[in-house]
């Protein structure tokens, strides 16, 4: 919504503010985004067309995985490419409905790889508990719905947050002051009453972290209880195997997240909430790939089967 306020004339772009205010800064940010972006896209890309070609990473934990790269690669092409824009161009701005739509499609992607994670941490707590009974409890039709319920969680959550920035009015400062269109830096812009932007903003993000974080915190209490009782330390070193990459993952998500929107006055400090907002959508999806292709034997051997039968021995094929 936009307003006609006195002689105020409505927003119908913003500008963004990025870091402007350090213009020695400009061009290593680009450099240093640049490469960052750069891995992470052919990280993920990679991760997706290595557990398709091999036949031993058609499982869950891989199925799941596959979604983790595309959301990785999808938020990541919301948010990078205009950062990268503004670090490099003197025009700084971005019209009103391409700021919403940013907001609205970077939104869905993070807040449904939210929810992933607490899917694949159920994954992860069947295959530790239920070791012989997993692939047949984590059906292809099982695995489909979740995924497709992360989505759909991700899809109304990040709707009923862009309705509630729709239904504010714009007819004062345009400059946003940050990289892209973060929640907190568009209503600071508001010339609104902000009571039911924020409190939607609290029960989504309330809402959103409980569950994830609710799923993640029992699945993993169940399987570090069946790890105690494990009787061999074999079985106890494979078993935290299995979960170490993901518990990473999940440890830099979310302590993202909680930071970002669960820290009383982190806002108070903007250059924290612009570090913190790209590290989330930067940073993230280059090091999910890293932390799963370093720490996951499988999907090393794989890469090093790829790498010997399409350059070393063209011959030899994937069995």
């Amino acid at each position: 919504m936009q307003c006609f306020s006195g002689n105020q004339s409505p927003v119908t772009t913003f500008i963004l503010l990025g870091s402007s205010e350090y213009p020695h800064l400009q061009a290593p940010l680009f450099l240093l985004f640049l490469t960052i972006y750069t891995v992470s896209v052919v990280g993920n890309f990679g991760i997706i067309v290595i557990t398709r070609i091999n036949p031993k990473l058609h499982t869950p934990m891989y199925f799941f995985l596959r979604h983790l790269s595309f959301l990785d690669i999808c938020y990541s092409n919301v948010f990078t490419p205009k950062l990268l824009e503004i670090l490099v161009v003197e025009d700084r701005t971005i019209s009103f409905k391409g700021c919403m739509v940013q907001f609205f499609i970077g939104c869905t992607f993070v807040i449904t790889e939210m929810f992933m994670l607490a899917v694949m941490a159920y994954d992860r707590f069947v295959a530790v508990c239920n070791p012989l009974l997993y692939t047949v409890a984590m059906s292809h039709k099982l695995c489909t719905l979740l995924v497709a319920g992360a989505y759909m969680c991700g899809g109304i959550c990040s709707l009923t947050l862009t309705y509630s920035l729709l239904e504010l009015s714009f007819c004062g400062s345009n400059i946003i002051n940050h990289f892209g269109c973060e929640y907190s830096a568009i209503l600071f812009l508001s010339c609104s009453d902000l009571y039911f932007s924020q409190m939607t903003c609290l029960v989504i993000s309330t809402f959103s972290e409980a569950c994830s974080l609710l799923i993640i915190l029992s699945s993993y209490m169940v399987i570090v209880v069946t790890i105690i009782k494990m009787p061999s330390t074999g079985g106890l070193r494979k078993a935290f195997s299995t979960c170490a990459s993901h518990l990473t993952a999940i440890t830099i998500f979310h302590g993202i997240i909680l930071l970002l929107y669960c820290v009383p006055n982190f806002k108070s400090s903007w250059l924290l909430v612009k570090v913190a907002t790209v590290f989330l959508t930067i940073m993230i999806p280059m090091l999910n790939p890293l932390i799963y292709s370093l720490r996951n034997k499988d999907v090393k051997e794989t890469v090093r089967g790829l790498i010997n039968s399409k350059l070393l021995y063209p011959s030899i094929q994937f069995k």
